[in-house]
């Protein structure tokens, strides 16, 4: 998008938020909107394009801009309130009886709403292992199938599913494809220039990149009736982002590009030098060669491979779980994406029927250090 519209690359359109200027001021901070209701014309229109809050909202609006513009997204964006009320208005939008096909390693509360909330609803959900497309293109049903549901890198395991593979095949079936690309971030990989059609973040992680918002965001290649019936749903059910997080959001992706380098630089770093630790198992990174996915994750993702990282530890659940408990840098806690690293054993908050080995600990790495951060782990794994 910046080469037809701007002479500007995305890195500089995102950190100025799309040049966009308060007209009254010129401030270039533009102010939050937080009014609900609008003026009528004399003639009962609306001529300013804002009616009501529920479905729109000048500040959401400019931030929406700019993650369409990252994205590439010809449809544009739409903000909700959570990323799993972004992620389920894709599925509410399909209709009783459709199918769909998931991966089988992905965010864990989505996982479970979909065992529980849309079959109840009349959806049919398979689960498959969608980094092996022969597994893909088995479980995706010609005609049946309405969506193919494709995370990744996949959370915890961060398994890769070649995304224009998978495209073909859902298209090939007369399916559409969606892919959460949370972790990965547009500034790493880009699923709509790749054949997908609706790309999804929890833009609570790596977008806001702060830790003090709870945010969704849905991309959209087509302008489409699918698409518009999204709109619908988070317009109807009230869905859609408060201004004061949507300003926050934006704020946070103006340094979205120098924080991604960063901490893919520290990942892979990590990455690597855990390989080679006596405590450690095993690495799943996509950055190393030796993992399954790397020839993929090479050729669909840019400029890293992301701040995501799981280690297993040697000694099995308990050192795990006790190496978690004597960190000092890096925080036990949920969610991933922040300026901070964070450190979780996800068997232990996933519960029963997780595909996450229990010796596993998930890391988000952080704009720290990165010697602290080797530092303050390798000195918990060694206890």
């Amino acid at each position: 998008m910046p080469s037809s519209r701007s002479p500007w690359s995305k890195r500089s359109l995102t950190a100025q938020a799309m040049g966009h200027v308060d007209p009254i001021t010129k401030g270039v901070v533009p102010p939050i909107h937080v009014a609900t209701t609008y003026i009528r014309d004399e003639d009962n229109a609306y001529s300013s394009g804002f009616v009501y809050g529920r479905p729109d909202n000048a500040t959401i609006r400019e931030a929406e801009e700019v993650l369409a513009m990252l994205e590439e997204a010809e449809a544009g964006a739409l903000l909700f309130s959570s990323g799993m009320a972004a992620a389920t208005a894709v599925f509410q939008a399909l209709d009783q009886g459709d199918h769909i096909v998931a991966s089988k390693v992905m965010y864990w509360a989505l996982r479970n709403w979909l065992m529980t909330e849309a079959v109840r609803w009349g959806l049919q959900v398979d689960f498959v292992e969608t980094d092996n497309l022969d597994a893909l293109a088995k479980a995706v049903q010609p005609g049946r199938t309405k969506l193919v549901w494709v995370e990744t890198p996949s959370n915890p395991l961060w398994t890769i599913t070649d995304i224009a593979a998978a495209a073909e095949i859902a298209h090939a079936a007369g399916a559409r494809l969606a892919v959460d690309s949370t972790t990965a971030s547009p500034v790493h990989t880009r699923p709509l220039t790749l054949g997908a059609d609706i790309v999804m973040h929890a833009a609570t992680k790596v977008l806001n990149g702060h830790s003090d918002v709870v945010a969704g965001a849905l991309a959209g290649a087509k302008a489409d009736a699918f698409w518009a019936r999204i709109a619908n749903i988070r317009k109807m059910q009230g869905a859609i982002l408060g201004p004061f997080e949507a300003y926050l959001l934006m704020r946070g992706m103006r340094t979205l590009h120098v924080r991604t380098a960063t901490q893919a630089k520290s990942a892979l770093d990590l990455a690597q030098r855990f390989s080679a630790h006596p405590k450690v198992a095993r690495v799943l990174y996509p950055g190393l060669p030796q993992h399954p996915g790397h020839d993929i994750a090479a050729r669909q993702m840019e400029n890293g491979f992301g701040y995501m990282l799981s280690i297993q530890v040697s000694e099995g659940e308990a050192a795990a779980i006790r190496t978690a408990a004597r960190v000092g840098l890096w925080k036990r806690a949920t969610s991933l994406g922040g300026v901070e690293s964070l450190i979780e054993h996800r068997a232990s908050i996933e519960g029963p029927g997780t595909p996450c080995p229990p010796d596993l600990l998930r890391l988000s790495t952080g704009i720290e250090d990165v010697e602290d951060l080797y530092r303050d782990l390798d000195e918990a794994l060694r206890g």
